[in-house]
């Protein structure tokens, strides 16, 4: 007859599932190896940053610029709308 401890269960032997609430071990690093490893992966990361060009950010900064006017003169004539009604409704 077959020995009960090598019948295979699931396609796993039963020595071999272990305590499901058993983390693996895992190799802890010093601190200088994570500072290390921190360095070389921001180094790598930085190599792939694509920077923008001296004309793209004057493009950039003047679609800042004029969408902020825009909003800025749109939200000042609403203003002037509201305290033309305000004077009106009150009597000012």
């Amino acid at each position: 007859m077959a020995d009960q401890s090598t019948k295979k269960t699931g396609g796993k032997t039963a020595a071999s599932n272990g305590d499901p609430k058993k983390k693996p071990a895992k190799k802890k690093d010093g601190l200088i190896a994570k500072v290390s490893r921190f360095a070389k992966e921001l180094r790598s990361e930085i190599k792939k940053v694509v920077w923008p060009t001296k004309k793209q950010v004057l493009n950039n900064t003047c679609v800042v610029g004029a969408v902020m006017i825009a909003v800025g003169g749109f939200i000042w004539i609403i203003d002037w709308i509201f305290a033309i009604l305000r004077g009106l409704i009150l009597g000012f």
